[in-house]
């Protein structure tokens, strides 16, 4: 029963995922911290239409996988979103 439950809520969540990047566009911005025990990513970044947030320098929570990719002074492109009322990094990747 446990191992369904554990299944039916990553699927969810990998289907919710999806959605949010989907809907989210992308923003060019360049790391300047990543703060790996915190879950944090200091963004300086462009207008983000979606979040009606202008262009800034600010803290998003991300994913442990996000975070071992991102890396100090890197140029990337990345999308954003509330999650849980947190402002979160859904996707990167290096703006080449």
């Amino acid at each position: 029963m446990l191992r369904k439950l554990l299944i039916t809520a990553v699927l969810c969540l990998d289907a919710w995922a999806a959605h949010a990047q989907g809907d989210a566009p992308q923003v060019e911005g360049e790391i300047r911290k990543v703060d790996t025990g915190n879950g944090k990513l200091t963004i300086r970044h462009g207008e983000i239409p979606n979040l009606q947030m202008g262009g800034m320098t600010m803290v998003f929570k991300a994913t442990p996988e996000i975070l071992a990719r991102a890396r100090e002074g890197e140029k990337i492109r990345f999308t954003a979103d509330r999650v849980d009322g947190a402002l979160t990094v859904t996707s990167l990747e290096e703006k080449r």
